[in-house]
């Protein structure tokens, strides 16, 4: 073998391995970013189906029984939460979830912590919390992972109008 026939055969060693290593780096990227889509959608899922178990709450603990005109009468602001004797499953009412938490675990991921916010928010602006009881509350869940980036955040208005 000559001494070019030996740089070409070097050189085609060396584009080898090259393209061998960025498609091994190629490969172990959509592994990570096909993880991390598993990881959101299951925390997206696991939000939804949170705010879809408070949707079949009355919206107060005043209304279960019977209608309400006045928001006065609604639970006071710095009483949202579960009332005495309360405890998750056995909630009545959307408030009951303001402040609740759970750790859930998945086949492919633990350790989702999901948590539980409401708040009375303006009529005409629902982006802003109310200081007093409105017939709107806005209900906040947040999931998060120690495989998530960021956290995964959703809010829905409830209204007794």
């Amino acid at each position: 073998m000559s001494n070019i026939q030996s740089i070409l055969a070097l050189g085609g060693i060396l584009l080898l391995a090259s393209i061998s290593l960025r498609f091994n780096t190629t490969l172990m990227e959509t592994s990570s970013v096909e993880v991390e889509n598993k990881v959101f959608l299951t925390a997206f899922s696991l939000a939804d189906d949170m705010i879809e178990e408070i949707k079949q709450k009355s919206f107060d603990q005043a209304t279960i029984q019977f209608p309400i005109t006045n928001a006065s009468g609604l639970t006071p602001v710095n009483n949202l939460g579960p009332d005495a004797g309360e405890v998750y499953p056995n909630f009545n009412d959307i408030d009951d979830y303001n402040g609740y938490s759970k750790i859930i675990s998945a086949p492919h991921a633990e350790d989702y912590h999901i948590k539980c916010m409401v708040v009375y928010v303006q009529e005409s602006n629902p982006n802003i919390v109310s200081s007093t009881q409105t017939f709107y509350k806005r209900v906040t869940v947040k999931v998060t992972s120690p495989f998530l980036r960021d956290k995964v955040e959703v809010s829905f208005i409830f209204t007794l109008k």
